[in-house]
Parts: C-alpha cells; sequence; structure tokens
C-alpha cells in the first residue's frame, strides 16, 4: 500500500494538473499488466514517449499517463479526503499490492504525507472517476530502502490509481466548517486561542461577493469585527501564508439573525476564501506566571459573560474555557491567591454549565457541574443545573436526586420543588408506559399461543383422520 509518514510541499492542483487530452493512453481498454513492457527499460520508455512530468519542479519524478478521462470540472486540493482503488507493480509487471484484491477502496487526505509523495503529487492531478498509470521514481515512492519482501531497494514503480471520489476536510464532528486548501502554508506553527491573527478574506453567498477586507481580530474574538465563529475556528488549522476555501453552515456562519450590513438574511450558508497573512501566538499557559494568568482570568471573564449576554453562547465557551485551561492545574501557598484560584474555577465551570444548557448539551453539563461539586460538595447553582441536564437525559430519578440536595441547601427554592414534581410525573408516566408496553407484550404472546395452540389441534385432527382411514382401508383389504 502506498502510506507513508512525513510531509513535503505539494503544488496547487493548477500547478500539478495537466491537459487529460494530451496524455490519453491509445490503449484505454488494456490492464495496466498488458500495457507495461515485460522490461523495465521499455517501461521507462514507453512513459517518457506518452506520457507527461505532473511533479512540481519538473524532475520527472512521477510521469503520469491517462487510461481513462475523468469528469471534467475540479480536481482534490491539499487536505482533501479521497477514495481510489489502486494496483501497485514493479518495473517487471510483478504486483505487490492491490485494492481490488481486497476488495475494499482506500481513503486518505491528500497532500498531509499521509501516503507516498508520489500518491500525493499524482493523484493531485486527476480528476473524479479519472484511471490513470503513474511511473514512480524511488524518491517519490519507496526510496533507498525499498520495502521488505515486496519492493526491492532503490525500486521505480507503477501504479494505476482510480479516483473514485473526494471531498473537503470536516473541521467538526457535525460537518458545518469544510476546508480546502489552494495554497499550502510556511511551517508547523498555527495561530492559538488568543493570537492575533491578519488576514484577507473574500466573503461569498449564492455566488454574490459581500465581504472582501483585509481585517486583523484575536482568534476567540472574531465576530467583534464581524467575521463569522466558523472563520475564526479554523485558524488554529491554519499555517502561514495558507490561502484555503471554507464553506460554512449557517450557524457557523451568520445564524438565524444574518447579518443586514452584508444583506445575508437568515439561516444562509456562506462561503469564505481566507488568506493567513500573519500571526502572532498568545502566550501558552507554561510561558506565563501566576500573576498573569490570574490578570488574564479577570479580563477573559468578562469578555464570556458579555458573550453570553447576547445569546454567543458558543464563543462565551471558549472563554471560560480558557480559564479553566490556564487554572486547573495551579495551586499557591498564598491562601489570597488559592482562593481567587478556586473562585475563577467554580465560576467557569458553573458558566460552562449554563452555557451548554442553552446549547442542549446536557453530558457537558454534568461534567462541568461535577467539577464545581468536586470544589464545593453543597453548590446550589451546580446541584441545580446538573439537575436539569438529567432530566434532558431523562434521568429522572438521578435529576430528582439533585432537585431533593438543593432543598436540603435552600428550603426556599421553588424553582427545585417545580423540578421535583415534574420529575415524579415523569416517572409516573415512565411506569405506566412500561406497563402498557409489558401488556401489549404479553398480550400479544398470548393471542401467537392461542393461534399455535389451534394448529396444533387442527393438525392433531387431520392426522387422526388420515390415521382412521388408514385403519379402514387396511381392514377392507385383508377381509
Amino acid at each position: 500500500m502506498g502510506i507513508r509518514t512525513g510531509g513535503h510541499r505539494l503544488s496547487s492542483p493548477e500547478e500539478s494538473s495537466a491537459s487529460a487530452a494530451q496524455i490519453i493512453s491509445p490503449h484505454a481498454d488494456m490492464t495496466t499488466d498488458q500495457e507495461l513492457p515485460p522490461d523495465g527499460q521499455s517501461t521507462t520508455a514507453l512513459f517518457t514517449a506518452k506520457g507527461i512530468d505532473v511533479t512540481p519542479n519538473k524532475d520527472q519524478g512521477v510521469i503520469k499517463i491517462v487510461k481513462r478521462l475523468g469528469h471534467a470540472g475540479d480536481r482534490p486540493m491539499i487536505g482533501d479526503k479521497v477514495t481510489v482503488h489502486y494496483t501497485g507493480r514493479l518495473l517487471n509487471r510483478k504486483k505487490f499490492d492491490c485494492t481490488h484484491d481486497r476488495k475494499e477502496p482506500f481513503s486518505f487526505n491528500v497532500g498531509k504525507g499521509q501516503v507516498l509523495k508520489a500518491w500525493d503529487v499524482g493523484v493531485s492531478s486527476m480528476e473524479r472517476g479519472e484511471v490513470a498509470v503513474f511511473l514512480c521514481e524511488p524518491e517519490y515512492a519507496y526510496g533507498v530502502a525499498g520495502n521488505p519482501d515486496k519492493i526491492p531497494p532503490n525500486s521505480a514503480v507503477v501504479f494505476e490509481i482510480e479516483l473514485l471520489d473526494f471531498h473537503a476536510e470536516s473541521l467538526t464532528n457535525d460537518g458545518g466548517i469544510l476546508r480546502r486548501i489552494k495554497v499550502k502554508g510556511e511551517g508547523f506553527s498555527n495561530p492559538n486561542e488568543g493570537a492575533k491573527v491578519h488576514v484577507h478574506l473574500e466573503g461569498s453567498c449564492g455566488g454574490r461577493l459581500f465581504d472582501c477586507r483585509d481585517v486583523s481580530f484575536v482568534v476567540g474574538e472574531a465576530e467583534d469585527k464581524g467575521v463569522p465563529f466558523g472563520v475564526d475556528r479554523a485558524m488554529d488549522k491554519m499555517q502561514k501564508g495558507e490561502c484555503c476555501l471554507l464553506y460554512l453552515q449557517s450557524k457557523y456562519a451568520f445564524g438565524s439573525e444574518g447579518k443586514a450590513e452584508f444583506k445575508i438574511g437568515p439561516n444562509k450558508d456562506v462561503e469564505y476564501e481566507v488568506t493567513l497573512k500573519d500571526f502572532q501566538r498568545a502566550k501558552e499557559c507554561w510561558e506565563m506566571d501566576l500573576n498573569e494568568k490570574l490578570q488574564l482570568a479577570a479580563e477573559v471573564k468578562i469578555k464570556g459573560n458579555q458573550y453570553f449576554k447576547v445569546g454567543r453562547h458558543f464563543q462565551a465557551v471558549i472563554q471560560y474555557q480558557r480559564i479553566v485551561s490556564w487554572l486547573e492545574m495551579e495551586c499557591s501557598a498564598e491562601p489570597e491567591e488559592q482562593k481567587r484560584i478556586q473562585d475563577f474555577l467554580l465560576k467557569s465551570h458553573l458558566n460552562l454549565a449554563l452555557c451548554y444548557l442553552r446549547m442542549k448539551e446536557p453530558s457537558h453539563v454534568v461534567e462541568n457541574c461535577n467539577k464545581v461539586i468536586e470544589l464545593d460538595e453543597h453548590n446550589e447553582k451546580a446541584l441545580y443545573r446538573r439537575g436539569e441536564a438529567r432530566l434532558l437525559r431523562n434521568e429522572f430519578s438521578l435529576a430528582m436526586t439533585d432537585f431533593q440536595q438543593v432543598l436540603q441547601k435552600n428550603t426556599s427554592n421553588r424553582a427545585a420543588r417545580a423540578q421535583i414534581a415534574i420529575c415524579q410525573n415523569k416517572i409516573k408516566e415512565h411506569h405506566e408506559q412500561d406497563k402498557r408496553i409489558y401488556a401489549n407484550m404479553f398480550q400479544k404472546f398470548a393471542e401467537q399461543d392461542a393461534k399455535t395452540g389451534k394448529r396444533k389441534k387442527r393438525k392433531s385432527g387431520v392426522k387422526g383422520e388420515i390415521s382412521l382411514k388408514r385403519r379402514r382401508r387396511s381392514q377392507e383389504c385383508s377381509s
């Protein structure tokens, strides 16, 4: 298989692609082993005569012959997830790997160093549905060492690749932010939370360009500059100089409110082309002393509260999580400092729990409430919010226990008393529903048993009649 670790510089699709019409093999109906001459010299000569160099440096490291044209249009970009079928052969036509034999295609992300360098270069030149054959020199394939038991040292190899499909890289679990990299960035450093970034933006919706500007913002606070949350969340995946396309679902763009300034209506998906021109990373946790962390925590808490008040719960979560990341492992010998640390952590976890309640993510609510209860066993807000989350998860008995503990702490808490009544009703409804389900189940079983019994009786009766007739015939014959 063409898997390999290590990264490399990859050209844009425009640089590495070639006119397929110029390099189509005249034997497109033949299989790879039929096309390849029996000796390596002739194979090399065939590719030199009919193929085209698709390497960025034009060093003859990967030469391509198209066997079947693909669907004209888009080609994979860096980071795209591609799915291929392939067959790998030595120059003597000996097959060493084939997805068709395994009856399963292979997928990888282009330009990420997950596969042979030849694959990253070659596949980026293909169109969806295309079949091509690539002659790959050792430096683009298995190198001087080769591959034990399969590839001799310093060997050129031939791959036939069919590009079945490709799609953009998803930056979120829900597919709400998709990225396609047009130009690869420099180095390996990325902006972090709190970094100051300088970007060029071009935003479009339905083919209409609505935003084109250079802008600077702090990662985690992009919306202060009218930049969508989805662009903000992509920053920590980018390198300096990178240019990428971002496809944002409405929840990561301008949401149900839209953006009047850009004439964007509610619930509209948008596309942004983003170029990261420069950035300055924020200090990491280990680069700050305790006083710096406490001072920043106070500023970030205010920012988080501002986002929460205007319903920007995603953005508020980012701010509160920063505080937790700075202080959760801190401990001070000074009682006053330790009290401030505990206070920041407690309030941050409580605020995170409240944000996640608004976002309907009960598991995160429970997790943060548990953190508060570790610090303050009888914290009324943590118990109440954990009860709300458990109620959302239909854990009625556990939720009722939390609300009862709230009442033990504060007997005048009417909201907790009302929630207990809700829990009791839910438990009752649940039990009645179970009774109905089991009653219906037992009724069906009884009906099924009755039907089975009737069938057995009928069969028994038929057998009895047959037996009686046989005896009568026997008697008639013997007489």
